[in-house]
């Protein structure tokens, strides 16, 4: 009887299945992915499984302690916690959820095709990342203004600028072995050469970046709105909450506490899935790129 020789590769379902089988294996991965799905899940249903609308004030209620209609209490404004609570990762999630495809995707890009300009490239991305994140941001959002359509590019933009240095340093390992020199014989075009050996190689190592790149983003986010330079009010948003219940923390300490809670929460969730999925994918996040 003949057996056939010929080895199919698992298409992109049945990875991305058994990449997340591995990180549901582990027991760190499991907790992180449980808290991420927890919060997109509420990101989606929230609105209407909230106990009260989250414009809703009452001046009788303001910073009243937890009772049995108000779980966490209510803000300066009366208006309750647990709703704005509920709803304040909504927002962020949006955002930094578009943001970060994005950066990744430009700054990989930028990053893989390099060439003859890369010493150039490397040394204004050094130029970037030598000034405050912050800063830089807030120059941007104060010309164009505060609205996701500013607040989406903008992260997306200087997030993705130390990606660049991240596809480069994977590129660099992958672009001196055999099978880039070989379709370098062969002719392939550069284009070709990118799209077909270098970027299958440093893909895994994109994705966990971006994951990675996904927290700080988050917590980006939410310092901006801390700051009064993200979401407008009345919206809920955690860094917003937290502004204005600082102020108050000495006698309705719930206000300030439960959108921390709730920003820690996915922020801890992200970075133990993407600690999960580096080792699910074999990547060496010391160094950035494949193993």
């Amino acid at each position: 009887m003949a057996y056939s020789s010929t080895y199919q590769r698992p298409g992109p379902v049945q990875r991305f299945l058994a990449v997340l089988r591995d990180i549901s294996a582990r027991p760190s991965g499991a907790i992180g992915l449980a808290l991420v799905v927890s919060h997109l899940v509420l990101a989606l249903v929230g609105p209407w499984i909230v106990p009260f609308d989250y414009t809703d004030m009452n001046a009788a209620l303001m910073l009243s302690g937890s009772t049995s209609e108000h779980w966490l209490g209510t803000d300066h404004l009366g208006r309750d916690t647990l709703t704005r609570t509920l709803l304040g990762g909504r927002e962020a999630i949006l955002v930094t959820g578009i943001a970060t495809p994005l950066a990744v995707l430009w700054g990989g890009l930028v990053g893989l095709t390099g060439g003859r300009l890369d010493e150039v490239l490397m040394r204004i991305v050094d130029a970037f990342l030598s000034l405050p994140w912050i800063l830089k941001m807030l120059v941007l959002i104060v010309t164009f203004g505060t609205g996701t359509e500013v607040l989406i590019p903008t992260l997306a933009f200087f997030y993705g600028i130390p990606i660049i240095r991240i596809a480069r340093a994977a590129t660099h390992d992958v672009v001196a072995r055999d099978f880039v020199q070989a379709a370098r014989a062969r002719g392939h075009g550069r284009l070709s050469i990118i799209w077909r050996e270098l970027l299958p190689n440093v893909r895994d190592a994109l994705l966990v970046e971006g994951a990675m790149r996904w927290s700080w983003m988050l917590l980006a986010f939410s310092s901006l709105s801390f700051l009064g330079f993200g979401v407008s009010p009345p919206t809920p948003d955690w860094g917003l909450m937290i502004a204005d219940a600082r102020g108050f923390m000495s006698f309705s300490p719930l206000g300030g506490l439960a959108p921390m809670v709730g920003l820690s929460s996915l922020i801890i969730g992200i970075n133990l899935t993407a600690d999960a999925l580096a080792k699910a994918l074999g990547i060496d996040r010391a160094q950035k790129a494949p193993v």
